[in-house]
């Protein structure tokens, strides 16, 4: 009698165990992969949307700095207070704090961005003297 080599039933159920584990795996860490890409687009839009609204204005005018708005499905805030530094003189501008707020939802998650900068007080026109 020749003994016949072959894998058993029990074999095989463990061989296509282990490829269904793996393969719920991979699929595992590829939706997190596409969850995290999308994430990070939402941010990374947040943070232009952010350096836009500050490249509007290089000063802070007399009074402030609030405005608030939307744009493409974003929030957003703008903020400013007095900031003191201890020093002051006739050239040296008061600096204003400027925050600006973003927010948006991820699905049903609300996300949101926070950044704060500051900004000099813009100083009025000096009169000419002759």
């Amino acid at each position: 009698m020749t003994a016949q080599r072959g894998l058993t039933l029990l074999e095989l159920l463990v061989a296509i165990s282990i490829m269904a584990m793996s393969l719920a795996l991979l699929y595992r860490v590829m939706g997190g992969s596409a969850r995290g890409v999308a994430r990070i687009d939402a941010t990374q839009r947040a943070v232009v949307l952010a350096q836009s609204l500050l490249d509007l204005r290089d000063t802070v005018p007399e009074g402030g700095w609030q405005q608030r708005g939307e744009s493409a499905g974003y929030q957003w805030r703008v903020e400013s207070a007095p900031y003191d530094t201890g020093v002051s003189g006739p050239d040296i501008p008061p600096l204003y704090q400027v925050a600006i707020f973003v927010s948006w939802m991820e699905g049903d998650s609300p996300r949101h961005l926070d950044l704060t900068t500051l900004r000099p007080l813009r100083k009025p026109p000096q009169p000419s003297r002759p």
